[in-house]
């Protein structure tokens, strides 16, 4: 073995790193961001539990317990309702996570030392969190139980405690993970497919020395980057037939909406997906870096911020500013929202326009970039 020839080749591969700054950066720099997102994104914890209340006693000792709850930091009141119709919008919209519902005879019961039923719904859509919250707030009615208790001067062994909690679970009644993991995976593993399908279409050209003669043709650069597109639209679009087949029969996932509306929205969001993978391989022209790349900016993103596993307002306010750039989290909560809720598209709108909004800008700018002329 000799020294120098090893030193040798150690200069030689650092030559090459360093006449390749795009992939040293990204070198230093992945670790560097899979540390900081995993660090703050990656929690179980769960806390400011947004809920909706509605208080049909509006007495001393109704609003006592809404403020329990409220001194908690486990929950947060977003709105109050006026009914059962009210809750509902408030949980399709994903304004809340739990409802509170206290009746009128609220007060009486207590005093006559009856127990006084209270109504807690829980949106399962999301196990992880609905488990928690339930759990939070039989810890918050057991404290209202035992400061009532004192005051009423202590109550004899067996009777009945002052508040009885009655739970119950919307959408996800079992309480099945797969039943909202399997939905959310798909939106995450299109993201990254489709980007990575069209990710080395354009770089694919340039490295095996076609691209001069596509240049030379009349086509123009948005025909060429709709060309490519377009088959491989078609491919993820299978992908996507594929998965929700092996939700509805290999996982027993239940799907409670439209299969036409999940489709179309589907669509839009691959579109999107694979215009982020052309625009990628637009500017990196090297299918290594460009492979690098979009690994890099989908799987990351979407699986941490997209609301998958990890619920994104018990994240850090800058990442839950940076989830909304990521076209994952929109998808995925569309899913969910088909899926287990059976929601139509006038709950969806918001969601299907960035989704349409982010393919149309990321398409523009990979347009934008492409030049069919040759760059020394």
């Amino acid at each position: 073995m000799k020294l120098y020839r090893i030193i040798a080749i150690v200069k030689k591969e650092f030559l090459h790193i360093f006449r390749d700054p795009r992939s040293l950066a990204m070198a230093i720099f992945l670790p560097i961001l899979m540390l900081i997102l995993f660090g703050y994104a990656l929690t179980l914890d769960v806390d400011n539990v947004p809920m909706v209340v509605w208080d049909q006693s509006s007495t001393v000792q109704s609003r006592d317990l809404i403020s329990r709850f409220e001194g908690s930091h486990y929950f947060r009141v977003h709105s109050y309702a006026d009914g059962y119709a009210d809750i509902e919008k408030a949980i399709d919209m994903r304004d809340a996570i739990m409802a509170v519902i206290i009746p009128a005879d609220f007060e009486s019961l207590l005093s006559s030392g009856k127990p006084a039923p209270v109504q807690v719904l829980v949106d399962a859509s999301d196990a992880n969190t609905a488990s928690f919250a339930m759990s939070y707030a039989k810890v918050v009615v057991m404290d209202y139980n035992g400061l009532v208790t004192l005051e009423s001067g202590g109550r004899t062994r067996g009777a009945a405690a002052p508040i009885e909690l009655c739970a119950r679970v919307w959408f996800n009644e079992e309480m099945i993970s797969r039943n909202f993991i399997i939905p959310g995976l798909i939106g995450v593993i299109m993201m990254i497919i489709a980007a990575l399908l069209t990710s080395l279409t354009v770089a694919r050209e340039w490295e095996m020395g076609m691209m001069e003669q596509l240049i030379s043709t009349p086509v123009r650069s948005h025909e060429l980057l709709i060309g490519k597109l377009i088959p491989y639209f078609i491919i993820g679009m299978v992908d996507v037939t594929i998965s929700v087949l092996m939700g509805e029969y290999v996982f027993e996932v239940p799907l409670r909406g439209s299969v036409a509306l999940l489709f179309g929205v589907a669509a839009v969001f691959v579109a999107g997906a694979m215009s982020l993978g052309i625009l990628i391989s637009v500017v990196t022209r090297s299918q290594l870096l460009a492979s690098q790349l979009a690994i890099l900016s989908t799987f990351l993103p979407s699986f941490l911020l997209s609301g998958l596993m990890f619920s994104i307002s018990n994240m850090p306010v800058v990442l839950q500013f940076l989830s909304h750039l990521i076209p994952a989290r929109y998808f995925v909560s569309v899913l969910k929202g088909i899926y287990l809720k059976g929601i139509g598209l006038e709950i969806i709108a918001a969601e299907v326009f960035f989704l349409l909004l982010f393919g149309v800008i990321v398409f523009g700018l990979a347009n934008l970039k492409f030049k069919k002329k040759i760059c020394v």
